[in-house]
């Protein structure tokens, strides 16, 4: 991937093309290749051997992207960390990909805990020697891991090859993007997601054009100041985004913008609407899966339904199932299983779940689907009780454990609920011990100090009691009627 994705470029006369756009200047390609050279022999200098794991603790910029194509040059597995990883998440990932080195940004390095891997900053990949020979990988050798929260127990690591990502970029580049070397991307998520790193890295570098990163959280402000300086022609972004910047009504910064993408959670038709009457551009919404690799399903330009997931591209295929595995009809709903040619190896020493979620060619999402005549996807939400806001999973029994730790809280349950822009949010009813007076707010901060942002509650409910089944269990559906 390293050759196609950089050097390919340069041998064919095109190193003077700009490759990444950061706030303070623009990297051609033939700088990029220097930079992961160095990045590579940087890794090379610290023992890093082919098919070990070199975790990536930064922000987006052109450090990232030198050593996630640095190590894979030299046959070594970049594993992007979520930079907003807890102490105890951080430190299960690195044990658990038994990362050789972690690089990490200079405000993050007090964060990596101590253990048997070497700890570099972002400065040090600086390396005197330009030169380095690609490891000769195969299509079906370990490229790159990615872990996934899931459902429910630790993050899984997801292992893809180097064959994966041509596999389901190629088809999104014809069919949906039509991405062009002129083109400029520019991404809401961030590149240690599987959404963001296609986006931002994988797209644009196939195709010889070019992406504008900054370091910073995008925020509303952050993101109409990258519009304004880059003015991308792809603008890829999530739901939750979307409607932030729909309230804040100004959208002149997307005159550049000809392609909208929307990904990681469904996309409300009415949030479809609000954004198309306010800037007079599509937004494509799409399915994909950090299994996959990238998104499987969509709608193309001038074909879109809004609400729907679209339709699967190139030759992915999809089954709707019901609880037997047997095919239902196109308008009933089941479970939608897909087989792709860059669907991941398997989940990194987690057989059960493996085989729970990967059956022979077909990939199970855990995602109720229904197929219209026309072959377009529509959401009918998830078979178990867990839910993605803003493109990530939320445990229910996370967040309620988490609440569970605060001494006024007897007993809790928590449940999708959705926004004025119905959107998906967690919502708690909680029952307080005998005496104890507590607020909602608190309660929320409570969990926003100890969980990821995206995983405290928007909203808390204080009842009497929970409703529950004659043998005790909480009955999630009725909280999820109020």
């Amino acid at each position: 991937m390293a050759t196609l994705l950089v050097d390919r470029h340069v041998e064919e006369g095109r190193g003077s093309n700009p490759a990444l756009r950061l706030r303070e200047r623009v990297v051609s390609y033939s700088e990029l290749q220097v930079l992961v050279n160095q990045a590579g022999n940087t890794l090379c200098g610290v023992g890093v051997m082919p098919e070990q794991r070199v975790a990536l603790l930064l922000p987006d910029g052109v450090e990232f992207v030198a050593a996630f194509i640095g190590a894979m040059k030299i046959g070594a597995v970049p594993v992007p960390i979520n930079t907003a990883a807890r102490p105890h998440e951080l430190a299960y990932m690195l044990a658990d990909c038994r990362a050789r080195v972690v690089i990490a940004d200079e405000d993050l390095l007090a964060s990596v805990p101590s253990g048997p891997w070497a700890v570099l900053a972002r400065h040090q990949l600086e390396n005197p020697s330009e030169n380095l020979e690609t490891f000769p990988t195969g299509v079906d050798e370990p490229c790159y891991w990615l872990y996934s929260s899931g459902t429910t127990g630790n993050p899984k690591g997801v292992v893809h090859l180097h064959g994966d990502m041509l596999a389901c970029v190629t088809p999104y580049a014809e069919e949906v993007a039509v991405i062009e070397p002129e083109d400029v991307t520019f991404s809401v998520a961030r590149l240690f997601f599987s959404y963001g790193l296609v986006n931002s890295l994988f797209l644009p570098l196939l195709a010889g054009a070019s992406t504008a990163l900054i370091a910073e959280r995008p925020d509303v402000q952050h993101t109409l100041d990258a519009l304004t300086q880059f003015r991308p022609s792809l603008f890829f972004s999530v739901p939750t985004s979307y409607a932030q910047l729909c309230a804040a009504n100004t959208l002149d910064a997307f005159r550049s913008v000809r392609l909208a993408v929307s990904a990681g959670e469904p996309l409300p038709e009415p949030l479809y609407t609000r954004w198309k009457e306010l800037t007079g551009v599509e937004v494509l919404d799409g399915l994909g899966s950090t299994e996959v690799g990238y998104i499987f399903c969509s709608n193309v330009p001038g074909q879109v339904r809004p609400g729907s997931s679209g339709r699967m591209l190139g030759d992915h295929r999809a089954r709707i199932v019901d609880e037997l595995g047997q095919d239902v009809p196109d308008g009933e709903s089941g479970e939608l299983w897909v087989s792709a040619a860059s669907t991941a190896l398997h989940y990194w020493n987690q057989r059960e779940r493996t085989k729970h979620t990967f059956v022979g060619e077909w990939l199970r999402t855990g995602d109720r689907y229904v197929r219209d005549a026309e072959g377009y996807l529509w959401y009918q939400g998830r078979l178990d009780d867990v839910f993605k806001v803003s493109g990530q999973w939320v445990s229910p029994l996370e967040v309620e454990s988490c609440l569970l730790q605060h001494p006024s809280v007897l007993e809790c349950a928590v449940v999708a609920a959705t926004d004025a822009d119905r959107l998906v949010k967690p919502k708690a009813f909680v029952v307080t011990r005998p005496g104890a007076v507590v607020d909602a707010a608190a309660l929320q901060a409570f969990v926003r100090e100890r969980l990821q942002p995206h995983k405290y509650p928007r909203w808390v409910e204080l009842v009497d009691e929970l409703p529950k089944t004659a043998s005790g269990k909480v009955q999630r559906f009725v909280l999820r009627q109020r």
